[in-house]
């Protein structure tokens, strides 16, 4: 089994246990920037509490889950884009005007589709949730 992307698997892993009616599920190998994903989907509500994990390995993250999630996914390949070209890409990802985020890695770190607006900021795109 190789692991390719380890944020489309941890996000595959989010989606999988939340269509189960799941609380709570395991993301592992944990990273920087799964963890990093995690607290902007914590911040607008989409996941709740978030523990990681050390194992002396690759570490896990603990996700709570409460059932807000309708789909999230990687987006891959990740393109880089100019906030100019932001809305074409929300258009194309979410499902309707102000539903959902899209996660963009900026220079000024990982934030949420609308914050690099604001900021007239572009990205490279990592993930999509709504």
């Amino acid at each position: 089994m190789t692991m390719t992307d380890t944020l489309s698997n941890a996000l595959a892993t989010i989606m999988n246990n939340e269509y189960r009616g799941r609380n709570e599920c395991i993301i592992m190998p944990a990273s920087k920037l799964i963890a990093n994903v995690l607290r902007i989907m914590q911040k607008y509500g989409y996941v709740g509490e978030i523990e990681l994990i050390d194992d002396g390995r690759a570490g896990k993250i603990r996700v709570q889950l409460l059932g807000r999630i309708n789909k999230c996914g990687a987006i891959r390949p990740r393109f880089p884009i100019k906030y100019r070209e932001i809305e074409e890409w929300e258009k194309q990802y979410l499902p309707a005007r102000d539903i959902g985020i899209i996660i963009v890695s900026t220079p000024k770190g990982i934030m949420s589709h609308k914050e690099a607006k604001k900021l007239k900021i572009g990205g490279i795109l990592l993930a999509y949730v709504y």
